[in-house]
C-alpha cells in the first residue's frame, strides 16, 4: 500500500509539473483552434503550402536552378545576395532530408507560435534565427577550422536552406514568453548536445547561433520590460493579454 501511495503521489507531482509547464501554452493553442480551427493559423498554412510548392518545383528537371537562384544561401556568395535570399530560404527544404520533416516542423512550431505570439512576432523571430545562422557561416569561415567555433573552407559551398534554425528559435521564444522554463532549457541543451555529440557541422553550429540570437532577444526584452509581472508577459497572439 505504501509503495502504491508513493507511486500515485509521484504521478500527481508530475501532472502538476506538466500543467505548470505546458498548461497555459496548450490552453491558448487549443482555445484558438477550437474556436477558429485552421483559420487560427493562416500564415502557417501559407508557409506549409509554399514549402511544399518549392519542394515540388526543385525536384523537377527544370525547377532546381530557379529555386536555388531565389532561395539558396551559400557562404561564398556576396552578402547582399545571401540577405536577399535568406527570407525565402526558410521555405526551401534541404534536399538531403525528407520534406515531411520540414512540413511537420512548420505546421506545429510555426502554428503554435502564430497563435501564441502573433504572426508578426513569429516571422520576426524566425527571420532573426535564420539570419543568425547565415551570418555565423561567414564568421565561422573567417575563424577557420582550428577553432571549435570555426568552420572548414569547404563549408562555404554548402547549400544552407530549411526551417530548422527558425523552428529552434521559435521554440525558445514561445517557451520563454509562456514561462515554460524546462522546455526552453531542454531545447537549448539538445542543440548543444547535437553539436558536441551528433552533428558538429554547419547546420548544427547554425542552430547554436540561432539559440544565442533568440536568447539575447529574450534577455533584452526582459530588461526592456522589467516591471511587468510574470503573467502579464504571457501574451496570446490570438486573443488578449493574459
Amino acid at each position: 500500500m505504501t509503495e502504491a501511495r508513493e507511486g500515485r503521489r509521484g504521478v500527481s507531482v508530475l501532472r502538476r509539473a506538466a500543467r505548470a509547464e505546458w498548461g497555459p501554452l496548450l490552453r491558448t493553442g487549443w482555445s484558438a483552434l477550437a474556436a477558429r480551427k485552421l483559420r487560427a493559423i493562416p500564415v502557417t498554412l501559407t508557409a506549409v503550402c509554399l514549402t511544399l510548392v518549392l519542394q515540388t518545383v526543385q525536384n523537377q528537371p527544370w525547377g532546381y536552378r530557379p529555386v536555388q537562384d531565389i532561395g539558396s544561401v551559400q557562404a561564398y556568395e556576396h552578402l547582399w545576395v545571401a540577405l536577399l535570399r535568406t527570407p525565402l530560404s526558410l521555405f526551401v527544404p534541404a534536399l538531403d532530408l525528407p520534406v515531411w520533416g520540414a512540413l511537420v516542423q512548420i505546421l506545429v512550431v510555426f502554428g503554435l507560435a502564430e497563435i501564441c505570439v502573433g504572426w508578426r512576432q513569429m516571422f520576426a523571430v524566425a527571420y532573426l534565427a535564420t539570419l543568425a545562422g547565415t551570418m555565423y557561416a561567414r564568421i565561422g569561415l573567417w575563424i577557420g577550422p582550428d577553432s571549435p567555433i570555426g568552420l572548414p573552407d569547404a563549408d562555404k559551398y554548402v547549400v544552407d536552406t530549411g526551417p530548422s534554425a527558425a523552428v529552434v528559435g521559435l521554440a525558445i521564444f514561445v517557451s520563454w514568453r509562456y514561462r515554460a522554463w524546462l522546455t526552453c532549457a531542454l531545447v537549448v541543451a539538445s542543440m548543444v548536445f547535437e553539436v558536441v555529440f551528433i552533428k558538429n557541422n554547419l547546420a548544427g553550429k547554425e542552430h547554436i547561433a540561432a539559440v544565442l540570437a533568440v536568447l539575447v532577444l529574450c534577455g533584452a526584452w526582459e530588461l526592456w520590460r522589467p516591471g511587468k509581472p510574470r503573467d502579464a508577459q504571457r501574451v496570446s497572439g490570438w486573443g488578449h493579454p493574459r
